[in-house]
């Protein structure tokens, strides 16, 4: 396991509950080489008086050194934390989204809101639609797998599409990715509603077509 240690004074964002430390603000990280070079990985974070202060994932790669995913010492982050988060992400949007216009491009995950850091899905055509994923930070990356697989559980939607952010992707030393995570993979143009009127777009990379 890492262990990063913050700069003394620098805490006082986490505890208030900023879900994103700078590299500026780390004193140093101590863990094995191979650990400290992989985008993503769970860390233990903690004040300059080796007090808990959170669990986050840790991209040296990145100006966002680390993205906290708990604050409590009794937290793990496994599987089950992902699911849960997932779960309770839909759960706070099901309403709407159920009864949502099926060519409007629904948000069901937004990312730090939702507790996890650099996730956005988006839904377009429901249950029998497509789900169209952006994972813009590495902690988020390595878990990909246990989204997907929670994702369709509690939407019943088959086609999960990964769509990449490039810009951000690239500030997180991460490759481009567009493919069919699951499913079938959404056509090149979908007629898509934006602020009341259709507009056809490719879903699988936000292109809109020109009238």
């Amino acid at each position: 396991m890492l262990i990063i240690t913050i700069k003394q004074g620098k805490e006082k964002s986490i505890l208030a509950g900023d879900p994103w430390i700078y590299l500026s603000a780390i004193d140093k990280v101590d863990g094995k080489p191979q650990e400290r070079s992989k985008p993503g990985a769970t860390a233990i974070v903690q004040s300059s008086s080796r007090q808990f202060l959170a669990r986050a994932a840790y991209n040296a790669k990145s100006q966002i050194a680390a993205r906290v995913w708990t604050l409590r010492e009794d937290e793990p982050i496994d599987h089950a934390l992902i699911k849960r988060r997932v779960q309770a992400a839909l759960q706070r949007r099901t309403g709407p989204w159920v009864t949502a216009d099926p060519q409007a491009l629904f948000q069901l995950v937004d990312g730090e809101k939702d507790g996890l850091p650099g996730l956005l899905v988006h839904s377009y055509g429901g249950a029998d639609g497509y789900l169209v994923c952006q994972f813009n930070a590495a902690g988020v990356d390595l878990w990909k797998v246990a989204v997907v697989q929670a994702l369709i559980k509690e939407t019943g939607c088959p086609n999960v599409f990964e769509r990449s952010d490039e810009l951000l992707r690239k500030g997180e030393g991460l490759p481009d990715i567009w493919r069919a995570l699951a499913g079938n993979e959404p056509p090149q143009k979908l007629m898509v509603r934006e602020g009341g009127r259709l507009a056809p777009m490719d879903i699988r990379t936000g292109f809109v077509y020109p009238r």
